[in-house]
């Protein structure tokens, strides 16, 4: 069964097909088919003035009518399409959606944060977990940070907070924003130290690239801090032309950083691991669940 997730973000809209088998053992298979990332960066303008500008807009619709052919060559037979946090707060986000609806036959689902750490959690991540570690899974996007600690193979807490990439970027991000953060983490771990940290997002996934470390090998936090203190005091150009990033990776991933290093020190986490999977994998795995009841 060939099966895709469309995760429209803050800062970029991705779609995701996969074809779906069952081994012999019963266990279900995911093989990738195609990722295809377009930046839209909804937030720029959401963060800023609070709705999504025409021309935003326009390239989002753009963006769904080249995912609506590229579904119909793959033979896709089902889908799920989930919006998170620039949709949240974007006042003409519902005539966007029946825009959409109409133009292409897509159905957006605006989710909540709480709903996205629920779908992050279908990746099954926990599964692979030793019974006897605590970990925090940290989910770092352009516009909110989810975060969910695992125990003993159970899930302790699951939260969202409005603190992104794109949201920092523009300053939209308060000190009281950040404590409520540290708090609540700080708060809701202190029972089932020590904790081992594991992370997500188009952001950890390229430094853990340009790490050169092996697949399963975790990254350490004094890592992360030189890399942040080297991308801190370098310029876009510079970041683009050192580690090879594109424009729209070059300023977020300074954010991203900072929003994993600063969670890692509140928890005691000296390493992070980095299993490469996100919201799209969980909207898949998701939708095989709703089609196999």
């Amino acid at each position: 069964m060939i099966l895709a997730a469309i995760d429209i973000g803050s800062n970029a809209a991705r779609l995701l097909i996969s074809e779906t088998s069952i081994y012999k053992d019963c266990s279900v298979d995911f093989t990738k088919v195609n990722l295809v990332r377009i930046p839209l960066r909804l937030g720029i303008d959401v963060f800023d003035k609070g709705f999504i500008s025409d021309e935003r807009k326009e390239n989002l619709m753009k963006s769904m009518k080249a995912y609506k052919l590229l579904m119909d060559l793959y033979h896709v037979e089902a889908y799920k399409a989930c919006a998170t946090s620039a949709m949240r707060d974007a006042t003409n986000a519902k005539e966007i959606i029946e825009e959409v609806l109409r133009e292409t036959g897509i159905k957006i689902n605006v989710i909540s944060g709480q709903e996205e750490a629920n779908i992050i959690y279908e990746t099954h991540i926990a599964e692979k977990l030793s019974l006897n570690k605590s970990y925090l899974y940290i989910d770092v996007g352009g516009g909110s940070t989810e975060v969910t600690l695992f125990s003993q193979n159970q899930i302790v807490f699951k939260e969202s907070f409005n603190i992104g990439t794109i949201r920092l970027l523009h300053n939209r991000v308060t000190d009281e924003q950040w404590d409520q953060m540290k708090l609540f983490i700080k708060t809701h771990i202190k029972d089932y130290q020590p904790i081992e940290a594991i992370g997500s997002g188009g952001n950890i996934n390229k430094i853990f690239s340009i790490s050169k470390k092996k697949e399963g090998k975790p990254l350490s936090l004094d890592l992360l801090k030189d890399y942040y203190k080297e991308m801190s005091f370098s310029t876009l150009q510079e970041r683009k032309h050192l580690y090879g990033f594109k424009d729209d990776r070059a300023d977020v991933i300074v954010p991203a950083l900072q929003i994993f290093i600063s969670i890692m020190r509140w928890t005691n986490a000296d390493e992070i691991y980095v299993p490469k999977i996100g919201l799209a994998d969980g909207i898949i795995k998701m939708l095989y669940q709703e089609l196999s009841r």
